[in-house]
């Protein structure tokens, strides 16, 4: 598109820049902008942009949004659901490894998304504020198995969505991490961001990256790996998997982030993390609900192994 220029004036003062070219475009997602943005489409003065900077009085702001590319449409698809709770309101399901949760390259069909449209299409079809993620409130990891929570009304997105932004949603998960912790409690508290050398990871970015809280707690340990139980206090991109690795003790089964493959007597052809437990606000009583994903059978052969040498009633 031609390039645009808009002068701040106090009416648009502490407007966020991605925001202010939503209101500019609205046949286009926040998401899309946001993306557009990353990609280098804004200036400020000059200086390249950032979604999240909120302007100034007297601030220049130049934009060139790329055309969209046109997309196809999503596909409904019989995909199983292992359904542990549902009501007029939420969904929530116990995701299996390997189920990629919404459409992204590589992975256009064949996600959690195209099953949820295939059981009620006119449900899903309309909710939340991205078309991509209909019903969608956050997400798992493919590899990552686990307790997901879907919203089925545009009530019920904005409300957990809420909850998730102001952190009053509890996240556990069991994580089999290498090696034996000195200490039985730890706190990892460094921002994450995009590696700026590999693109499919995510790191720790002292300068540019976005607050996260990882808590864990060691159960259990045997043979050069440690169960540990984890508490997200912040829903950054592949979080713990960063933060563990960060601190010298990646999770079993994690090549991207130099977790060990092969540690007998584990079997990891995945990485060894369950999202175990949520508790959220009902988006629609408010009660605080709690829901449990059984680890599915991959994960709980390893989790047997550890119950030979160490008693796991510490799991609560």
């Amino acid at each position: 598109m031609t390039p645009v220029r808009i002068d701040i004036d106090e009416t648009l003062v502490g407007t966020r820049l991605d925001m202010l070219l939503v209101a500019r475009h609205p046949e286009r997602s926040r998401t899309s902008i946001q993306k557009a943005i990353d990609g280098g489409c804004a200036t400020i003065n000059g200086e390249r942009g950032k979604s999240g900077i909120r302007l100034e009085l007297g601030d220049c702001v130049e934009y060139a949004l790329p055309d969209e590319e046109a997309k196809a449409p999503l596909q409904a698809e019989e995909i199983p659901l292992d359904i542990l709770y549902e009501d007029d309101a939420i969904l929530v399901i116990n995701k299996p490894a390997g189920l990629v949760v919404h459409p992204a390259a590589g992975n256009e069909s064949g996600t959690l998304v195209s099953g949820l449209l295939f059981r009620e299409p006119e449900a899903f079809a309309e909710v939340g504020d991205d078309a991509d993620r209909p019903g969608i409130v956050h997400r798992l990891d493919k590899d990552t198995s686990g307790v997901l929570v879907i919203a089925r009304t545009p009530q019920a997105h904005a409300a957990l969505k809420r909850s998730f932004q102001e952190r009053q949603v509890d996240k556990i998960y069991l994580a089999m991490a290498s090696r034996h912790f000195k200490d039985p409690f730890g706190v990892v508290e460094e921002p994450v961001g995009r590696d700026p050398r590999h693109r499919q990871k995510m790191s720790v970015l002292p300068d540019g990256g976005r607050e996260a809280l990882t808590k864990y707690r060691v159960i259990a340990e045997r043979d050069g790996a440690s169960l540990l139980q984890v508490r997200l206090y912040t829903g950054r991109t592949h979080q713990i998997r960063v933060h563990l690795s960060h601190i010298g003790h990646p999770i079993l089964g994690d090549g991207l982030y130099g977790g060990p493959r092969k540690l007998p007597p584990f079997s990891c052809e995945r990485q060894m993390l369950h999202a175990w437990k949520i508790a959220i606000p009902h988006p629609v009583t408010g009660e605080r609900t709690v829901f449990t994903a059984p680890a599915p059978t991959d994960f709980q052969k390893n989790l047997d192994l550890f119950a030979e040498v160490t008693d796991l009633t510490g799991l609560v």
